[in-house]
């Protein structure tokens, strides 16, 4: 809970940023000189970058979220069973263990987003943070490969109309 609070407090910062810095590159441009018109652009290009890159992470959280849901409701979450120092950080040793069991049962089950699920909460704890957000990306791939009417990819049936024809 306190990681979504601060998602949400960290968001709604950077939105009122955006916001204040869109302000400020109209505020250029309507000034009118080519100069201030040049500068007025390329700081609306600033907040424009922003709101796509927090909203591509938010649809990513949200999936991964989705995700641990689903595999929680299963009855398949991975269990804890890291060893921790007394600070509480997680032993290398333990992690790399851990790690070196969900890789190979991802390579034998390359195509289960289950796997990939949990090769990714590997990665995160063996403090591999890009590998663990491209396996996630993968476990999210595939379970919209594999669930195609619930990503809303669905194919619709041969000779089928569209709806209101």
């Amino acid at each position: 809970m306190r990681a979504k609070i601060t998602y949400f407090v960290t968001a709604a910062v950077l939105v009122f940023y955006f916001v204040l810095v869109g302000s400020r590159g109209v505020l250029l441009i309507e000034h009118g000189t080519p100069l201030t018109v040049a500068f007025g652009v390329s700081v609306l290009i600033l907040p424009v970058i922003g709101v796509w890159f927090l909203w591509q992470n938010t649809r990513f959280v949200a999936r991964a979220n989705a995700l641990a849901a689903e595999l929680d409701a299963e009855g398949g979450l991975p269990v804890d069973e890291l060893v921790r120092t007394p600070s509480g950080r997680i032993d290398r040793d333990s992690a790399d263990a851990v790690f070196a069991r969900r890789r190979a049962e991802t390579e034998d089950s390359p195509d289960d987003w289950r796997c990939w699920f949990r090769l990714a909460v590997a990665y995160q704890d063996a403090r591999d943070t890009p590998r663990a957000r491209k396996a996630m990306q993968r476990a999210i791939a595939l379970h919209a490969r594999a669930t195609p009417a619930q990503s809303g990819k669905g194919t619709k049936a041969a000779g089928s109309r569209p709806s209101g024809a």
